[in-house]
């Protein structure tokens, strides 16, 4: 089923959306448990256009509360300790002197 899918997916978004906004987990897990009470109240719709109602209306809130600069983990791309396979830099020997 595509809509099962889709209802996942934006499960999961809005948990990572969450995160971005809260500093702390166990802050977080309180609003995660929201979330999911969110989900499971609305689980008993079958009709199909009830439920693509919904999933638009989820996506747009999705977007509406989208964070303007998302946490990325330091080592992903984007992060604060990415670093690319840039090839070394060449460096000259070091002068010996005579002492």
């Amino acid at each position: 089923m595509a809509s099962k899918a889709q209802v996942l997916r934006l499960y999961r978004r809005s948990l990572k959306l969450s995160l971005d906004w809260c500093v702390h987990r166990y802050l977080w897990r309180g609003q995660a448990m929201y979330i999911r009470e969110l989900f499971e109240a609305q689980k008993h719709v079958t009709e199909p256009r009830q439920q693509r109602a919904l999933i638009k209306e989820t996506e747009r809130i999705l977007e509406e509360w989208k964070h303007p600069d998302p946490y990325r983990p330091p080592t992903a791309p984007g992060g604060s300790k990415y670093e690319r396979n840039l090839p070394a830099p060449i460096l000259d020997p070091p002068i010996k002197q005579n002492i």
